[in-house]
């Protein structure tokens, strides 16, 4: 991990923002803070970090309107941090773009390794040299990070990248929930398989023609999820 990787810690509340940055710092990481969401906004567009840890209950601009326009401007990795205990509202973040989430209250060395966990993803798909191709329509450059469908490019983030890509390398396989956490996650935890439905959503969103009617991105009812080779 590089030692200068950059964080942006998103919170209203200091003794939260203290004690991950405290931790953070202690791993090796650059910590920037913000206490609200259009300072969170400024922050991130002047200093460009390498993963924002944002809260999604923020004065002035809320993190879910924060996360919506750092999506806009890029595909930073994005932990959302949150006290709301309801699935909707986790399942809003990640469906906005979010990677990650952690549910307060929290183990700060639990955060650090998801901050790890997200960051790996990332510089992981970097490091493989190769490009992955399913018939004529999908295009991953796996080192860029960069995918085109029918030779349109398309922004996906970075969780979204690695799990088109898991399912690419295997066109036609069924992957099931658990088995695509773990190829994100590194571990399967059930209760995250909802957060999946959302990446793939996105995903067919961004891909697909009609994503009411995905053709590249099919769902197999009862088991999961696969990439095809069909025409589109």
């Amino acid at each position: 991990m590089p030692a200068m990787t950059t964080v942006l810690v998103v919170d209203d509340q200091p003794d939260i923002v203290r004690l991950v940055r405290d931790y953070l710092e202690r791993a090796g990481f650059q910590v920037l803070t913000a206490s609200d969401g259009e300072q969170a906004l400024q922050v991130a567009r002047r200093s460009h970090p390498d993963l924002v840890i944002l809260d999604l209950s923020l004065p002035k601009l809320d993190g879910l309107d924060v996360a919506r326009a750092l999506r806009r401007d890029g595909d930073v990795p994005i932990i959302m941090l949150t006290a709301r205990t309801e699935e909707s509202d986790r399942v809003a973040g990640l469906e906005l773009g979010a990677d990650d989430y952690v549910t307060k209250p929290f183990s700060a060395r639990e955060m650090v390794a998801r901050v790890r966990a997200v960051l790996r993803r990332t510089s992981g798909a970097r490091a493989d040299e190769d490009v992955v191709r399913v018939g004529e329509v999908l295009t991953l450059d796996v080192p860029r990070m960069e995918t085109a469908v029918d030779g349109r490019h398309v922004t996906l983030t970075p969780t979204e990248f690695q799990l088109l890509l898991h399912m690419a390398r295997q066109p036609g396989r069924i992957f099931t929930r658990s088995q695509l956490l773990d190829a994100v996650h590194g571990v399967a935890i059930p209760s995250y398989e909802r957060a999946i439905d959302a990446h793939i959503k996105n995903i067919r969103r961004k891909i697909e023609r009609d994503p009411r009617a995905p053709r590249l991105l099919q769902t197999v009812f009862g088991v999961g999820y696969r990439v095809t080779e069909g025409q589109r």
